[in-house]
């Protein structure tokens, strides 16, 4: 078969040029061409395509190619029953190559990896994070071919269903609008690398590749090398480590190399170093090669781990290159232990080093940090797919070398710069200035690492790639349609920032939004980009989420000189989704299965959580996100959007007639009709769309009972939402995996005309959390600072009134011989050690509104900390110590001496209340259930008359019945 001209034009310059291109084949018969494509690039000269594996990446193993037909066609070959001639080239194509099959839900296991092509099929099960993780893992020259099922346009694409759209649909929005798909399709046209054709190769009307494409490759800077190993070799400790450098291809990667040994050379204090930058920068090379030099210089014990042990292969690799390069030589100075697991693949585990005394690089498990012992080093490699609680564990007092990727399988690892990296860099700053007044933020993180505080931190970037050329257009693609690599190049605001009173909100059309025009597409990278600046948890998963779930809505708050046709600066962008609205069916049948349905986070939560009152059926809001732009949080302007959304949703709002701001993309034309063919179809973005931003007065607000967020709880994001006026109804009671954060959700109700005007279910949910939280404080949330516990359990805006008990139920808490304990205690009689038992019982009392007594912040955080989570007085110390304050032991002893004493007078009086209410209550009991007495005649003389009367009468009877007895018995 002719292959087109365009297509070897294409593969024949990304080969000479370094770059990678991108085939979407669609059809039923497309894996036909894969071998065809393979043979093109083989001739084009890229023999490295030849020697590395292919990917191969499914959603079910059959149909196109399968494991078993791989096995099958393997045992012909083997058993030399194959012949060459006479069987399908596709057959041929796959016993003569080296292919490694991953399962979609697998792809963390290709991560460090390189091949020289990567086949996707199952195009309904693909999400942008498989995406970004599989096209990086291809090499310069080679290939990204897509397997699509036949379609008669490309409309069909853009509507077919995939299977995330599962998790998207609610019982409330069951409709998903594929707006992700025809963005994706309508990328391709920018791409210079991607070509769109049939299962005959016959080349769409999508594709445009340039006709002038090829780019000379640049070397890198060898003398800069050069001179840098020439630098090493100057020195007398790193003076035999100089050649390693020559493994080196880029600057960059020499730069890392050379710090690396530079810190191991330095042994008199632990550093860590850390390595972050996008994918194919070489950073495992350069580990790899620093690990090579750290065995020369007489490291003993040398730990690896990543999320997998593949992902370490190369770090491997580079690091026997190393050991190499430094005249080590294989089974007679060092031997390479693989793994014996199928799950691990035959990846290498272990790498004994025995020319001098004995020295081991070992892999281990991330969650195995119980077994690191005393490493001289601990290297982690894909640091930012490590939840952030395990990172944190594996660093210690000893030399701790972390790389990470910022931008590409997993989004901009956003969790691993904001949280870690800055905990690290604060932490140096309390090493280097240590003995002086530093913050209680600073005193804070040398309490938590103190083992740690004067280390070295040291930051290092790679900016040059080497799995591929620069420039390369599939990469530059990538980032445009995941919106990738936009965290660093913020948008900053021409103008003087506006008061937050002048700004108003706005609802975004996402049709519009996805519409891939030119100025939605900068309005889009400007809204994502405050995402990943604000928060830590980001993934290109959340771009689809935000295009395609039928729930989820976005609000911008803009300036006040938001004009027609231009567009807009972001102040704030609010994400919210709408849930509840189940029926009582529905919740029934899901709780008796134990089951829980897609979405609907905080109705289903909240329902398993506390049955029967029907939350599940109110109809609310959850915001999902709110993202500041990070040069002005702390302004205000996320509480303005906040509270224009609240009034939006009451109704505050004048609905008036007529558009909002447009920002269309009129310069672009029209698609084609959804009845043209194939081959004839041109895809162009949409004209006809509506306003990309509506005015909130334009919009009709939906009915709603109460707003609703769920977030890793912390002390600054927990006094954000209470400053809202939100109430904390649920805290799981175990800590993400991610963030080491416990997830909390807290309500607000809506006093709109259309909802629920009754609040008392918002205070009941409210209440029944506060006692079943007080009742874990001693267990789950014992680590919790004093502080955050405290601020969960109050609200400025409600009050709980005091529930007296009976003088039985208070001798469940505190009995009179204790009473006494405590009078002796407040007189200062005893110690606080023989009332400790106590005090646990008194701040139940407390907490739980039994005593007409209200205490001071500091005296009720002393009784919290104490009494309810069981901390030391040296924990609550360490606890409240800062830079403004100074507690000691005898401060707090004496504070909880006063506590007590107030206590004690609360005590007293409601035990004598609650004897007072028993007593009464006994008198009432008796009267109910006492004879009632007839009244007594008025004439005295009267009453004894016939009272005597009455009892001689009784006596002449009973005198007769005698008498008549004993006639009978004589009788007998």
């Amino acid at each position: 078969m002719k292959v087109d001209m365009r297509i070897r034009k294409i593969v024949f310059d990304a080969v000479a040029s370094k770059h990678r291109a991108l085939f979407i084949i669609i059809g039923d018969d497309a894996k036909k061409q894969i071998p065809l494509l393979h043979h093109t690039v083989l001739k084009a000269g890229n023999r490295t395509v030849d020697s590395l594996a292919i990917l191969w990446l499914y959603k079910e193993d059959r149909g196109t190619c399968s494991r078993k037909q791989l096995k099958q066609l393997q045992r012909k070959v083997n058993c030399g029953q194959f012949n060459f001639d006479d069987n399908d080239p596709f057959e041929i194509f796959l016993a003569s190559n080296i292919f490694h099959y991953c399962h979609y839900n697998d792809t963390q296991r290709v991560l460090g990896q390189t091949y020289g092509m990567c086949i996707l099929q199952d195009f309904s099960a693909l999400t942008p994070n498989i995406l970004a993780r599989a096209i990086e893992t291809v090499c310069g020259g080679g290939l990204i071919i897509f397997l699509l099922p036949s379609v008669q346009n490309l409309h069909q694409v853009f509507e077919m269903s995939m299977d995330v759209h599962s998790h998207y649909r609610t019982e409330s929005h069951p409709n998903v609008k594929a707006r992700f798909n025809e963005r994706f399709l309508l990328s391709l046209t920018n791409c210079t690398n991607a070509i769109v054709t049939d299962d005959r190769l016959n080349i769409l009307l999508i594709s445009a590749p340039d006709s002038a494409m090829y780019k000379e490759v640049i070397g890198c800077d060898s003398e800069e090398i050069l001179k840098l190993s020439g630098a090493l070799e100057s020195e007398e400790v790193t003076r035999q480590l100089g050649p390693l450098l020559k493994c080196c291809r880029t600057l960059d990667q020499a730069l890392a190399v050379t710090k690396f040994i530079q810190v191991l050379s330095n042994r008199t204090s632990p550093s860590t170093v850390v390595t972050t930058a996008a994918r194919g920068r070489g950073k495992s090379a350069a580990l790899g090669l620093g690990l090579a030099g750290a065995v020369a210089l007489g490291f003993s014990r040398i730990l690896v781990t990543a999320p997998c042990p593949e992902s370490v292969s190369t770090l491997f690799d580079f690091l026997c290159q190393g050991l190499n390069i430094l005249q080590y030589e294989a089974h007679q100075h060092y031997e390479v232990t693989r793994s014996a697991s199928l799950e691990f693949c035959d990846a290498v585990v272990n790498i004994s080093i025995f020319k001098g005394h004995p020295q081991m690089v070992k892999y281990i498990q991330p969650g195995c940090h119980d077994q690191l012992g005393q490493p001289d080093i601990v290297c982690i490699d894909e640091a930012a797919a490590i939840p952030l609680p395990v990172l944190k564990k594996l660093i210690g007092p000893y030399f701790v070398f972390m790389s990470s990727t910022i931008n590409g399988y997993e989004g901009t690892g956003r969790s691993l710069s904001l949280k870690l990296i800055n905990d690290m860099r604060q932490q140096s700053m309390v090493g280097l200035t240590a003995g002086s007044n530093v913050s209680s933020k600073h005193q804070q993180h040398r309490r938590a690492m103190p083992d740690n505080v004067n280390r070295m931190f040291c930051e290092v970037s790679l900016q040059q790639p080497i799995r591929y050329s620069d420039s390369d257009p599939v990469e530059k693609w990538l980032n445009d349609v995941l919106c990738l690599d936009i965290g660093s190049n913020l948008p900053r605001f021409s103008s003087t920032c506006p008061p937050a009173s002048q700004c108003q909100l706005f609802y975004v059309q996402r049709d519009t939004l996805f519409s891939y025009n030119r100025k939605t597409e900068e309005f889009l990278k400007h809204l994502v980009a405050i995402y990943v600046s604000s928060h830590y948890k980001n993934c290109p998963n959340d771009l689809q989420l935000l295009a395609d779930a039928p729930a989820h809505h976005i609000f911008c708050l803009l300036g006040p000189d938001a004009r027609h046709n231009e567009l807009p600066e972001i102040f704030c962008v609010l994400q919210i989704a709408f849930e509840g609205k189940l029926s009582v069916d529905s919740i029934q049948r899901n709780l008796e299965r134990g089951e829980r349905a897609s979405g609907d986070m905080i109705p289903w939560t909240v329902e398993q959580q506390f049955e029967g009152h029907n939350f599940a059926g109110k109809s609310g809001l959850r915001i999902v996100r709110i993202a500041t732009h990070p040069d002005y949080q702390g302004m205000g302007y996320g509480s303005r959007a906040l509270q224009l959304l609240q009034n939006y949703f009451e109704g505050k709002m004048p609905q008036l007639n007529g558009h909002g701001v447009g920002i269309l993309g009129s310069e672009r034309s029209a698609s084609s009709a959804e009845g043209t063919s194939l081959l004839n179809e041109t895809m162009k973005p949409r004209r006809s769309l509506p306003p990309l931003l509506v005015a909130l007065g334009h919009r009709p607000p939906e009915s709603l009972d109460y707003f609703g967020v769920s977030f890793g709880i912390t002390p600054e994001l927990l006094k954000f939402w209470r400053k809202f006026g939100m109430l904390a109804v649920y805290v799981r009671q175990t800590s993400n995996e991610l963030t080491g954060e416990h997830s909390c959700i807290m309500v607000k109700s809506l006093n709109s005309a259309e909802s629920d005007k009754d609040e008392e279910w918002l205070k009941e949910l409210w209440t029944d959390f506060r006692k079943r939280f007080l009742r874990l404080l001693s267990h789950d949330f014992r680590s919790w600072r004093v502080s955050l516990a405290f601020d969960l359990l109050h609200h400025q805006h409600i009050s709980i009134s005091v529930q007296p008990l009976s003088s039985c139920a208070l001798q469940m808490f505190i009995t009179q011989s204790d009473l006494l304990r405590l009078e002796k205690y407040s007189n200062n009689l005893v110690d606080y050690r023989l009332i400790k038992d106590l005090i646990q019982p008194l701040a139940s009392l407390y907490f739980c509104r039994h005593l007409h007594l209200h205490l001071n912040a500091i005296k009720s955080a002393i009784l919290l900390g104490i009494g309810l989570q069981g901390k030391t007085i040296d924990d609550l110390v360490t606890e409240f110590n800062s830079k403004d304050r100074n507690f000691s032991a005898a401060q707090v002893l004496a504070i909880l001496s006063q506590t007590v004493r107030g206590l004690l007078q609360s005590l007293r009086f409601c035990s004598q209340k609650a004897k007072e209410r028993d007593n009464l209550h006994l008198e009432q009991s008796r009267e109910q259930t006492s004879p009632t007495i007839k009244e007594i005649p008025s004439n005295s003389d009267d009453f004894d008359k016939n009272q005597l009367h009455r009892k001689r009468k009784y006596n002449r009877t009973t005198e007769k019945d005698e008498e008549n007895k004993w006639k009978c018995k004589r009788t007998v």
